[in-house]
């Protein structure tokens, strides 16, 4: 991706019946780092009691081992963040944990709901006190109000109220659920480690851990998993909803190397960049990937077109959260610090530079510019998604649809705007004809402004933030 704005979503990991679930959820955790970057949290319970550690920062900058041994127990859910919605403070961590009635209870969250604001309203006029800034924390409200009698009745019980995108994991004393919104928009994948059972958001959770994946949990589907075993039930089964999984997750987001969707994500990434070179050809030297995202789609493009596939990118992977940018004038810098070309593979050629998607465009021109100065006679760029035009709603930290460089750019407009010889982007057509299963599953709602559910609130990320002020 051209680095621009948008930002990952959130992760979320649960186990049961683990003899070190702590350390087995901070092991989850660090291989789904890359969906937040920006705090970590784990609960654990011991059956009786349940106990939490969060802050701000990387999984390996948040826990140690003194951290992980003050967390005992058998079941454990942990939560990596990106801010979607709420500003990225430790009391906006997750997981979200809380007395109440009946007990104990924490909650973590990937997604985003579109009545948030409504139902915190409500709750505030009938005297509920909320602890943060987190649309995640409603779901604790709904589940912890009488007259439930147990935490299976008030989650189908609540769940109805809800709109929006949730895949969730919730730990209670005894009890580990796993619950995925009945559109599917977030992947929620079920495993096992031999007598273990693991919840993750994707699979590449489950391969660090040796574990071995079961299916995903299914849309509109609430997983109970206690001392009976896993059980599931359908809260949704007699209003069922049309699906609507996030495309971007295949075109970005997920790790390559996992199974989302029923589909290898790296296996759809080089179908994508068929396509786009079926959609756009160009004549070229080489085909280079922006790495990393683009990678598959690059190697997609070059097998499909017969251009030779060159490394025309250097990635610097030590760069850490902190680093200090340089004046916010010089976009050159801040983008060679993280990648450079080789000036050797590109000098003289023309090339058809693969990335993911262009958001506003700054960092993308940036790239240009760098290969231009590293010698490229001619830069093709080729996105392997349709233009951007819409914000989304439901877990990704799109900015808004004044700051889409589509939305106010034609394409004409862009390619001058990026200096580029040419610009082609995939089909919406093509984009979801990349996965193996029926078009219509899919939300794309951020690339034809379709939105799959009611849009109920002002849709802001510090909507909750603004209104508590």
């Amino acid at each position: 991706m051209s680095g621009e704005g948008i930002k990952e979503c959130c992760a979320i990991f649960g186990i049961y019946n683990h003899p070190q679930a702590a350390q087995a959820a901070y092991m989850g955790l660090f291989a789904l780092q890359h969906r937040g970057e920006e705090a970590a949290g784990i609960c654990s319970s011991d059956g009786k009691d349940l106990r939490v550690y969060k802050n701000r920062g990387l999984v390996d900058e948040v826990f140690t081992e003194e951290h992980l041994a003050k967390l005992p127990g058998h079941i454990a859910i942990g939560h990596t963040r990106y801010s979607t919605t709420g500003p990225s403070t430790r009391v906006n961590a997750q997981p979200y944990r809380v007395d109440y009635s009946r007990g104990q209870i924490a909650v973590a969250h990937n997604g985003n709901l579109v009545n948030a604001q409504i139902l915190r309203a409500e709750f505030e006029a009938q005297g509920s006190i909320f602890g943060s800034t987190m649309d995640s924390e409603i779901f604790i409200h709904l589940i912890a109000r009488p007259p439930y009698r147990s935490i299976e009745e008030a989650i189908e019980g609540s769940l109805p109220r809800v709109e929006g995108a949730y895949s969730l994991v919730i730990l209670t004393e005894t009890k580990l659920i796993g619950i995925r919104d009945p559109y599917g928009f977030r992947p929620l994948c079920f495993g096992k480690l031999g007598p273990s059972y693991v919840l993750a958001s994707e699979t590449c959770a489950f391969d660090l851990l040796e574990a071995n994946y079961l299916r995903d949990v299914e849309p509109g589907e609430v997983l109970v998993i206690d001392e009976n075993g896993p059980r599931s039930y359908f809260p949704f089964k007699d209003h069922p909803r049309k699906l609507a999984q996030c495309i971007f997750e295949y075109v970005y987001f997920a790790r390559p190397d996992s199974t989302i969707f029923g589909e290898n994500v790296a296996l759809v990434r080089e179908r994508l960049g068929r396509n786009l070179a079926k959609e756009q050809p160009a004549k070229a030297d080489i085909v280079i990937a922006v790495p990393d995202s683009g990678n598959f789609a690059a190697l997609g493009y070059s097998r499909e077109s017969g251009i030779p596939l060159a490394h025309g990118f250097t990635r610097n992977h030590y760069i850490g959260r902190t680093f200090i940018n340089p004046t916010p004038s010089d976009r050159s810098l801040r983008v060679k610090i993280k990648l450079n070309p080789i000036r050797q593979v590109v000098a003289g050629k023309n090339v058809v530079v693969v990335d993911d998607s262009i958001v506003r465009g700054n960092t993308a021109k940036s790239r240009v510019r760098l290969l231009r100065q590293a010698g490229a006679r001619e830069v093709h760029m080729r996105i392997s998604c349709p233009p951007h035009v819409s914000p989304c709603f439901y877990g990704i930290d799109f900015p808004s649809k004044e700051e889409l460089l589509a939305c106010r750019s034609g394409i004409e407009e862009i390619k001058r705007f990026l200096k580029v010889d040419s610009i082609g982007y995939l089909s919406l057509d093509g984009m979801l004809s990349a996965a193996n299963q029926d078009k219509k599953n899919f939300c794309e709602a951020c690339f034809s402004g379709n939105y799959p559910t009611p849009l109920f609130d002002e849709m802001d990320k510090f909507k909750l933030a603004k209104k508590r002020s």
